[in-house]
């Protein structure tokens, strides 16, 4: 199952920055955990904002669901989660 995903991260302005660090050190292992997975196949960054565009392939609802609660930034992201269905003029 294929996912698109907009994430937009809003740390709290006054979170010590050892504390922002360590989120974020911790949230580059675990996507780069998934993307060596196969799990997390895109990662885009969006110009001038804290914000990505992210495709993900995974088995299930669930899943998809664990994987994006499981992100250390997720108390701080809004998300935007669209299913993705192949286009029937697609030629891949």
């Amino acid at each position: 199952m294929l996912y698109l995903i907009r994430m937009d991260v809003h740390l709290p302005h006054d979170m010590p920055v050892a504390q922002a660090d360590e989120i974020t050190a911790r949230e580059k292992e675990y996507s780069q955990e998934l993307q060596r997975q196969g799990k997390w196949q895109q990662l885009h960054r969006i110009v001038g904002e804290y914000a990505n565009y992210s495709i993900f392939d995974v088995d299930s609802h669930d899943e998809m669901h664990s994987i994006l609660s499981g992100l250390p930034l997720f108390p701080y992201m809004t998300k935007q989660v669209n299913a993705l269905a192949r286009h029937p003029s697609s030629i891949r």
